[in-house]
């Protein structure tokens, strides 16, 4: 098998396990792999959200059937997410890359701190 086939598979496999654990966690993988293999910022982002759904469709199943999911919990939540998700994507095409980026980075950043500190 090719090697970068190979690679991808792992990282694809890496984001999916982290998906699982986390939540979504999968994009702090993808987002940098795609730009490595050569997508502007804009387009590894929007291409991240495309590659994690199946993961936390997946994810979201195997909870439900675990009794994980809290769903009275996941409802209250599911409107201003929704709302967030419409403008975060609409704001995705009005920043340049070096924004994109930068936002980017703060927030693994702020997210790396905040865990390490409490």
């Amino acid at each position: 098998m090719h090697l970068k086939r190979i690679y991808t598979l792992f990282l694809g496999f890496f984001c999916g396990v982290l998906n699982g654990l986390f939540g979504a966690g999968g994009g702090v993988i993808a987002v940098p792999m795609l730009q490595k293999a050569g997508l502007e910022p804009k387009k590894a982002h929007a291409t991240s959200i495309a590659i994690i759904l199946p993961f936390t469709l997946a994810t979201t199943v195997i909870y439900l059937f675990t009794g994980t999911i809290d769903l009275h919990q996941s409802w209250v939540y599911i409107p201003g997410g929704l709302a967030g998700a419409i403008a975060g994507s609409l704001l995705l095409k009005k920043l340049s890359n070096v924004w994109v980026k930068r936002i980017f980075g703060l927030v693994i950043i702020l997210s790396g701190l905040r865990l390490l500190l409490k």
